[in-house]
């Protein structure tokens, strides 16, 4: 069988690995561009949940921080443990281009969501990861 291909998204930003990093590690900074997480802990094994931004509550995501390297790595578990049985693993990646920063984003094993239906499909994810990165994430690092 063969393995379905992961999400990939990349983008580069005019902002040093140190403030892409704070801007992912950051739990007052992730609430700026991405998620409320308030109970975030950069920390191998932490793991913690929250709810689509902007008090809706329609999905609920469990993230499990897997690895990181400040300023070039930050890997995490992620899963819907209201909607699916599955588990996926995203995957950051930054790298110092010049005076900007390359930010990867790898998202692996979407398929494992198939229990919950068109809810968390790949096309949904791959819209998503694009327009965080593309959108919310250039608009806070480059404001």
């Amino acid at each position: 069988m063969i393995k379905p291909a992961p999400i990939l998204v990349e983008r580069t930003y005019s902002a040093s690995p140190d403030r892409v990093w704070e801007a992912l590690t950051d739990k007052d900074k992730l609430t700026l561009w991405y998620f409320e997480i308030p109970e975030f802990e950069l920390k191998k094994g932490a793991e913690f949940n929250f709810y689509e931004s902007k008090g809706v509550n329609r999905y609920h995501y469990r993230i499990k921080i897997l690895d990181f390297k400040p300023n070039e790595l930050l890997q995490y578990v992620w899963s819907h443990p209201t909607e699916s049985k599955g588990l996926s693993v995203v995957t950051w990646y930054l790298t110092r281009r010049g005076n900007a920063t390359a930010v990867r984003v790898v998202h692996e094993g979407i398929e494992s969501f198939a229990d919950a239906g068109v809810l968390v499909d790949r096309t949904k994810y791959e819209k998503s990861w694009n327009n965080i990165l593309g959108t919310s994430l250039a608009n806070f690092l480059e404001e």
